[in-house]
């Protein structure tokens, strides 16, 4: 670039938001999520595609450090919308079956990752074996909340019965699976680290002290007739230094951005919320997808040999087939009939940007090394970009069907769409 630091720094940033947006417009238009094609954006700086020389001159050495904590900032933000999108209300209608589905999407993968984990050990695990172990089987069993989100949106099934049954089951499974990868990063670097021993604290002054105090300031916000705008700053300022906290305490920081908001109170915004949560999405939008260019950009396939494709291929085999099966079974075993469960296997098997968050995490924490961190995110755009597709190919429900399940039944419509969960007023 340029040879000044700032200047290529601004540079690098323009070129890879330019890249995003761009890759990710032309990713929506073939049907598929935006993540899929910023990760794409990103393998044309990666070394599989250009030489060393040619990653300095795009990327250069001193400037991605820069332009990893910009994105980081806009991860912290992800992880704080997602942490206040989870709440309890997901398992008040139909719990039976969204259990159900959770367990299945989440026991069989995770299992499955451990038998698939313990003989690549010794070859992709840099330290740690059991960590490893641990890991593969966590990352097997994650389902993309936001991602299945949007593809519901797109399709119009957030609101039928089958779309909003697979999204609460996607959040049970994504908390599940949240709490497992905490575990198993404190473990991970929990040799000799005495700072660990606080998280419990950590956890405790979030629930008890941060959740009254944000309660108390978003109250008087609501009696002032204040902006939600100025919420903002304060909800900024919280996320990073419980991201500060998290990092001190030998945890990731993305779980002290998800534990800010799980503790964001949701009664108390009232009318502010779908604002505040607009905003710091805002924020999101910019500056995520530097995340997934990052991301992508690690990713090296030049270099396998036949046992690394065959690996490759074991690995998305796995995945696959777990996870969907898992659902797949979880719904059937839930009371749910042939033609509800198969789509929601297909869209339970999801991984998108929450699996190549996973696998960045590991791969900054030495728990997998470069090679299968490669694996890993392109099995996370694989296992992406096929649920639109099959989604189409099995999605549709038999008319005149009902879904019987326990807890009660989803109603599909004669056309053989499913039927809105509630009817439309008017």
């Amino acid at each position: 670039m340029t040879g000044n630091t700032v200047a290529d720094f601004f540079l690098a940033v323009s070129l890879a938001l330019g890249a995003a947006r761009l890759f990710g417009a032309l990713a929506r238009r073939l049907g598929q999520p935006a993540v899929v094609g910023e990760i794409c954006a990103g393998l044309l700086a990666s070394p599989m595609v250009i030489t060393a020389a040619g990653a300095e001159a795009v990327l250069p050495t001193e400037v991605k450090p820069l332009l990893g904590a910009l994105a980081n900032i806009g991860l912290a933000t992800f992880m704080f919308i997602i942490g206040y999108e989870i709440e309890g209300g997901f398992l008040r209608d139909r719990r039976g079956a969204t259990l159900g589905v959770a367990a299945g999407s989440v026991l069989v993968p995770l299992v499955a990752g451990f038998a698939l984990a313990f003989p690549l050990a010794a070859t992709y695990a840099p330290g740690n074996h059991t960590a490893f172990v641990l890991f593969v089987g966590v990352a097997m069993s994650v389902t993309a909340f936001p991602v299945l989100a949007r593809i519901l949106a797109d399709r119009g099934l957030s609101r039928h019965p089958v779309g909003s049954l697979t999204l609460a089951a996607a959040a049970v499974g994504d908390l599940l699976a949240w709490i497992c990868l905490a575990g198993v990063v404190a473990y991970a670097g929990a040799a000799g680290q005495w700072r660990m021993a606080l998280v419990p604290v950590y956890l405790v002054l979030m629930v008890t002290v941060v959740r009254p105090l944000l309660s108390t300031a978003v109250r008087r916000a609501g009696d002032r007739d204040l902006p939600a705008e100025r919420l903002i700053p304060l909800l900024v300022v919280g996320v990073t230094l419980s991201c500060a906290v998290t990092e001190w305490l030998g945890i990731h920081f993305i779980f002290g951005a998800f534990a800010f908001g799980a503790v964001m109170p949701r009664n108390a915004l009232g009318a502010l919320r779908s604002t505040v949560i607009g905003q710091m999405e805002q924020i999101g939008h910019v500056l995520l997808p530097l995340y997934f260019v990052v991301a992508g950009t690690k990713v090296d396939l030049s270099a396998f040999t036949v046992a690394g494709v065959l690996t490759l291929l074991a690995v998305i085999g796995v995945a696959v087939l777990s996870k969907a099966g898992g659902a797949y079974a979880g719904a059937r075993l839930a009371g749910l009939p042939h033609s509800a469960a198969l789509p929601t296997a297909v869209l339970m098997n999801t991984r998108g940007l929450t699996e190549v968050v996973i696998v960045a995490v590991a791969l900054e924490m030495g728990l997998i090394d470069q090679s299968f961190y490669s694996m890993m995110v392109v099995m996370a755009v694989v296992t992406t970009a096929m649920t639109g597709p099959l989604l189409r190919l099995f999605g549709e429900m038999p008319t005149g069907a009902t879904v019987r399940e326990t807890g009660g039944e989803l109603p599909v419509n004669p056309s053989g769409i499913l039927a809105e969960s509630s009817p439309k007023s008017g």
